[in-house]
């Protein structure tokens, strides 16, 4: 980091809102935002833009509105809505209007919506559509302070004459009241965005838990104004950059996304569709991407199963090139740690070549054809994925944080990328591992606390403001971080052996192109067992190619599926320690998914719910035992 950038982030603004109004001011017409709008017909999508100032125009307006309706500073405005440019210009309406977003998922059901508003003692909620505000219309009596209900998609949620009780209106509504507002009270943004001060509420964003009611992480305005001015400073996002987001935005990773969006002045595409991303790819051609482990999981598997339907020949091509590409990355990092140049032998440049043509080529085209780099956060990414898009010319820049840190902790520096580590502290952030290898982060993206919570925040932050984390991890001398496990989730068997399942997990997606998830059990047994769920499409074109009959139950019942998944299971064992390997395994008769709630919506296994509901399966993996 250079002194500028030292002195930039010495010198931040209070608060994101302060950051928006300097970006509005100092590029007011280079472009902001894309977004989809879908066509009538069957046609492809129409991508439209905002620039700054059309932006700031339709945030100062939402803002305006908010003040109309009383809301006032630190006072909660939820968005429950999916991923979409309305979320982002609703966000930042909230926060010019000194208020603080209340971030709910567009797939949370009734009950815990009504929790989490309740909470939270938001008083205005901006619904995507009318299956957001049904959810709060059926438990409005649970709702005493929620006062108004913003919706975006009005059309199919409110009649003509519009909400008789005047307790929903539109989003466009709002936006009117807002016009009016400022007609009035023209310097009412600047003023409230002016009397901002750092250690106000900007954000609660609740924890989708492994366990229990979600928590709400409360994060002060210098926050997201560090967090923008840090990511900058790491050079993750240059200004020439056009990043997509389809990330949820009720996710704190999302979330400090826009912060880095707004300091850096880039282009941001925007659509949180996930059954689009492949579609939308080639046609936005991002430069820049982040993403969460399964998605990088599915486009390795996907390509791998395309060239196993192209025959045996080409097979055998993407498997000798996906090796390739793991030597080279390999190369590439090590070179660049003893010499600081990424130096790779004669002959493996030349394999690296021909393997370039006949496959990454194809592949870096799939993302657009500009990818300079991804990010992958939110669980840890498996190794040997990592390796293969590094050596493809995809680098998966691997990084680190949780909601209580504001998502951006460690981030993997682009030159000096080491697949495996989450990369380096960013500035500002002291970090320290406790004597169990617990690590434990404090600086200017941590918490406060979690909302009305004053116990069990004193059980993560103690007294000189160091957040234990949860995760145990190794620190390199020259300041990379490893995380090995969730302390949580480390387990011991009955034979005294400690156990980090997610290492073992991540393992086996590397081996096997057909799992979707899997889950280690063991805690107190004799040996290690795992619940494995199949990826539906992959494993369905494996059974028609192989002739086996049936819907996907059927067919992850069947001895020859259970047969190709035991020759991956003895594969993994090869490489584990006598103590981790898989002694029995069960196939599940479908994949674990978040409406179920076997997963978080930020895609982490809620292993307790899991080992309940298939606890027959798991006792008949230990009968004999």
């Amino acid at each position: 980091m250079t002194d500028k950038q030292q002195h930039s982030l010495d010198q931040r603004p209070p608060s994101l809102a302060h950051l928006f109004l300097d970006r509005v001011a100092a590029t007011p017409d280079r472009e902001a935002f894309r977004y989809p709008v879908p066509s009538a017909g069957e046609g492809p999508d129409e991508w439209r833009g905002y620039t700054w100032a059309e932006a700031a125009e339709r945030v100062y307006a939402i803002a305006a509105g908010l003040m109309d309706l009383g809301v006032r500073p630190e006072e909660r405005v939820a968005i429950a809505s999916s991923t979409r440019v309305d979320w982002i210009l609703a966000d930042l309406g909230i926060m010019c209007a000194g208020a603080a977003t209340t971030t709910v998922y567009a797939q949370t059901n009734a009950d815990e919506t009504a929790y989490i508003l309740s909470d939270s003692g938001s008083r205005v909620l901006i619904a995507e559509d009318a299956a957001q505000l049904a959810k709060v219309r059926e438990l409005r009596d649970r709702l005493p302070a929620l006062a108004h209900v913003v919706v975006i998609e009005a059309a199919d949620a409110l009649p003509a004459e519009g909400d008789p009780e005047g307790w929903v209106l539109s989003l466009a509504a709002l936006a009117e009241r807002g016009a009016a507002y400022l007609e009035k009270k023209p310097d009412c943004v600047r003023e409230t965005v002016a009397a901002l001060r750092p250690g106000q509420l900007a954000t609660l964003i609740y924890t989708s838990g492994t366990t229990g009611r979600p928590k709400g992480v409360r994060l002060r305005q210098d926050t997201w104004s560090y967090m923008g001015h840090a990511i900058e400073a790491v050079s993750m996002l240059e200004p020439a950059d056009l990043q997509y987001l389809w990330l949820p935005l009720a996710h704190v990773f999302g979330k400090v996304l826009l912060s880095a969006h707004i300091k850096v002045g880039h282009v941001m595409a925007v659509d949180g569709r996930v059954d689009k991303i492949v579609e939308n790819m080639p046609v936005v051609r991002p430069t820049i991407m982040c993403g969460v482990p399964r998605i990088f999981e599915r486009v390795y598997n996907g390509a791998a199963m395309r060239a196993k339907e192209g025959g045996a020949l080409r097979f055998r091509i993407f498997t000798w090139a996906a090796g390739v590409a793991r030597e080279y990355a390999r190369a590439e990092q090590e070179s660049f740690r003893r010499t600081g140049t990424h130096a790779v032998p004669m002959g493996l440049r030349a394999r690296h070549a021909v393997a370039d043509r006949l496959v990454y080529a194809r592949l870096r085209e799939a993302f657009g054809g500009r990818i300079r780099a991804c990010v992958s956060g939110s669980a840890a990414l498996t190794p040997e994925i990592g390796y293969f898009f590094t050596g493809a010319g995809i680098p998966i820049l691997e990084g680190y944080g949780l909601t209580e840190s504001a998502a951006a902790s460690f981030l993997n520096p682009g030159p000096a990328l080491r697949t495996g580590t989450v990369g380096k502290a960013f500035p500002g952030l002291e970090v320290r591992l406790a004597e169990d290898g617990e690590v434990l982060l404090r600086g200017p993206g941590i918490m406060d606390g979690y909302h009305g919570l004053p116990e069990q925040t004193a059980e993560v932050l103690d007294g000189e403001g160091w957040f234990h984390t949860g995760d145990i991890g190794e620190l390199s001398d020259d300041g990379f971080l490893r995380i090995t496990d969730r302390k949580k989730d480390l387990f011991k068997t009955s034979g005294g052996k400690y156990v980090a399942p997610t290492e073992i997990e991540g393992r086996f997606k590397a081996v096997c192109p057909y799992v979707a998830q899997m889950q280690v059990i063991g805690a107190g047994r004799k040996y290690c067992s795992a619940l494995i769920a199949l990826e539906e499409a992959s494993i369905m074109n494996w059974a028609r190619e192989n002739g086996v009959p049936g819907g996907y139950a059927e067919v992850v019942a069947h001895p020859r599926t259970r047969e190709l998944i035991e020759g991956y299971v003895q594969e993994l064992n090869a490489g584990l320690q006598r103590w981790q390997t898989l002694k029995k395994f069960r196939l599940l008769p479908r994949e674990l998914d978040v409406e179920h709630g076997d997963m978080t919506p930020s895609l982490k296994l809620k292993r307790g719910n899991v080992e309940a509901k298939f606890h027959e399966l798991i006792d008949d993996m230990y009968a004999d035992a």
